[in-house]
């Protein structure tokens, strides 16, 4: 219960900020370069694809950044705290994109709208690098992109990932097939006892009624260990302005004036504008949750084979990546 007590008064303060390496982020090497930036920058907790290699990339990740802090002149307060993420079916996380040879015309606009450089040359994509957002599909005229659905074996996998470090989980729950969402919800109760589970929700298939009725059926199972990530516009975030970060805020709002006592998470569409907004509407979010621009912002750093020997590329990521933790956790601590 210590680690429990340690991330409620954490949540408490409103000083949690998440990294979101991507639920369907299953390249190891990334995720370990990002954990290393983000752990030195001070973050809170980490994000992960519920993937046994992608959890001990992380693992050996903040291990490393301690072992670097002192020789960066960074001082880590808090060890980040390992959560998985799982999707139901129909859940834009854990899909993997898929390219149909035969109507495939090779223009190569996927492979330049493609933000996890997950399409190689020959239009073929590498599913362990794709998270699913979609953007390759939308790029496409032709019609030659769909989406396969990849759900972990949870019996198997969830106990693995707990067993190899996991302290908290999420489950994307952007579905409405409440009975689904309720056997997963209740599956992952029995695995994490003891510390916080989330529950990541968004509009595009509930409506505000149906969003409070899933919250408040998610605490009745979970009571005060409730995390509510309100999902604004999934993986939507490589903009930075407020329009982008608009309906994170708004589907945080519906949440909080429910009156039921979960955690609040910011998600979505989050940038560095994301705490701002919260504040100037009267959001009081328990912490923000940054994926896509978090990692936009240190691509080229993460891109770098030496990064974890090259001092001066290492310590500017972390600098930019500082910058994004601190403007967010102080605009929604008020």
């Amino acid at each position: 219960m210590e680690r429990y007590n340690e991330l409620k008064q954490i949540f408490q303060e409103r000083k949690c900020f998440k990294l979101v390496c991507g639920a369907g982020n299953e390249d190891p090497e990334e995720v370990k370069r990002l954990t290393v930036i983000y752990t030195l920058a001070g973050v809170t907790m980490l994000d992960l694809s519920a993937n046994v290699d992608v959890v001990i990339a992380a693992r050996e990740g903040i291990e490393i950044a301690r072992k670097m802090a002192s020789a960066l002149g960074k001082k880590i307060d808090t060890r980040p705290f390992l959560n998985v993420s799982i999707g139901l079916k129909g859940d834009p996380h854990v899909r993997k994109a898929q390219i149909d040879a035969d109507t495939c015309t090779k223009c190569g606009a996927c492979i330049h709208t493609c933000r996890q450089e997950a399409i190689n040359e020959d239009f073929l994509v590498k599913a362990y690098r794709c998270i699913g957002c979609g953007e390759c599909s939308l790029s496409c005229n032709y019609g030659a992109i769909d989406f396969i659905h990849k759900k972990a074996d949870f019996n198997k996998t969830l106990p693995e990932c707990f067993e190899n470090g996991i302290e908290t989980m999420e489950l994307h729950a952007v579905t409405d097939d409440d009975e689904a969402v309720l056997k997963d919800w209740k599956l992952l109760n029995t695995i994490i006892e003891e510390n916080y589970l989330s529950m990541c929700l968004d509009r595009s298939l509930l409506s505000n009624w149906h969003l409070i009725k899933r919250v408040r059926e998610a605490y009745d199972i979970t009571g005060d260990r409730l995390i509510i990530q309100a999902d604004g516009d999934p993986m939507s975030g490589v903009g930075d302005d407020f329009n982008t970060t608009l309906q994170a805020i708004a589907c945080a709002d519906i949440v909080q004036k429910s009156g039921i006592p979960a955690m609040i998470f910011l998600s979505g569409g989050t940038n560095s504008k994301t705490g701002i907004l919260a504040r100037q509407c009267g959001v009081k979010a328990n912490g923000v949750a940054i994926g896509s621009y978090a990692r936009m912002i240190v691509k080229e750093y993460v891109k770098k084979d030496d990064l974890l020997s090259n001092m001066e590329a290492l310590s500017k990521a972390v600098t930019i990546a500082e910058a994004l933790i601190e403007k967010n956790i102080e605009a929604i601590r008020g």
